[in-house]
């Protein structure tokens, strides 16, 4: 299976033995997405802050799986990982860390973006947690980052904005998120003051897990790019369901950048062919998300058919399965900076 990083990891044992695990029954994973790449040890100095208190001591139940850097993007997604209970700490400890190193002021990176902290999902990975309990510590955290960084603003989105549960993807078009240069002073935050450029605006909030899969086609037609995204967004008739899609410049070519979210119910009866599609439910519904073969199908196939080939398809972080499996191993083994060791790990 594909890292975020792109290296292969060699799994051998099955997730689903792993899910068994009393361990993981209330993990919960959070994919803080952070507007920095090209200070790496910046990076990883936000990503110890969520597992080491200011003392330097180790927090314990808690792993960071995975940082993926974007030199283009100048953006981080970092893959913490813990309990629902000790969650909280951990992800505002690291984003007290990047707003006093990151200046929006002074960044510079062709994705999108509006925060020092740009964004700050959790995710359900036990069996034991419940929707309420991610949208409460979702909203917990924006109220703490708000109240522990003077001057940070917060949007939620997901269950943590109650009652509407307005998906991101709405919440930032309402917020100019896509602009080229978002208005703070036109944005009403859902906390904190109006948004100071220094911090930008985050959104917060909860959902079931999204993964993040990116394709690159070989060419610099932004245009084609665009129309291939249209193609195979949700949105689209004949579109995949779940998938949310960017097409941005990236390393000379077009990178097809597609949120995968997971949809409630089972895969449409006419999208099974080929990989299965992974499931697994939260409050006893059944969610499941389109696998990145099938997406990378899709985007090969669209370019094609106007002579261009794909380099390469990239996951940044995991999917559902192999993050809470890895976890189990990380916190089993009490490894906290997993990142370190995931390229050697053979399971």
């Amino acid at each position: 299976m594909l890292s975020a990083a792109g290296s292969v990891i060699q799994c051998h044992c099955s997730c689903s033995n792993m899910a068994s695990s009393s361990l993981g029954r209330r993990l919960v994973a959070c994919l803080l997405n952070v507007s920095e790449a090209r200070r790496k040890d910046l990076v990883e100095t936000v990503a110890k802050a969520a597992l080491y208190n200011t003392e330097g001591v180790r927090r314990e139940g808690t792993t960071v799986l995975n940082i993926f850097n974007d030199h283009d993007y100048n953006r981080s997604v970092i893959t913490i990982v813990a309990s629902i209970d000790l969650i909280r700490e951990a992800v505002l400890s690291a984003c007290e860390k990047a707003c006093g190193l990151i200046d929006m002021c002074a960044h510079r990176g062709v994705h999108p973006c509006m925060g020092a902290v740009d964004l700050i999902p959790i995710y359900p990975l036990g069996e034991e947690v419940r929707a309420e309990d991610c949208a409460k510590e979702a909203r917990a955290v924006a109220q703490g980052l708000t109240e522990r960084v003077q001057g940070t603003s917060a949007f939620l989105f997901g269950w943590a904005d109650s009652p509407l549960q307005r998906g991101l993807a709405q919440r930032r078009k309402e917020m100019g998120w896509f602009k080229k240069t978002p208005d703070l002073l036109a944005i009403e935050p859902d906390m904190g003051p109006q948004p100071q450029r220094r911090f930008g605006l985050t959104g917060v909030g909860a959902s079931p897990y999204v993964m993040n899969c990116n394709v690159t086609i070989n060419t610099q037609d932004i245009a084609m790019g665009r129309g291939i995204a249209t193609a195979i967004r949700e949105s689209t008739p004949g579109g995949l369901p779940g998938v949310q899609v960017l097409a941005l410049p990236h390393e000379g070519a077009v990178e097809i950048a597609c949120n995968v979210e997971s949809v409630k119910g089972s895969p449409p009866s006419h999208m099974t062919a080929g990989e299965p599609w992974p499931s697994f439910s939260i409050d006893g519904q059944p969610y499941c998300h389109a696998p990145a073969s099938l997406i990378t199908a899709r985007v090969s196939e669209l370019a094609g058919r106007q002579g261009v080939g794909t380099k390469g398809t990239a996951l940044v972080g995991f999917t559902p399965h192999e993050c809470r499996g890895l976890a189990e191993l990380a916190l089993s083994q009490g490894i906290a900076e997993f990142w370190k060791e995931q390229r050697r790990i053979r399971m």
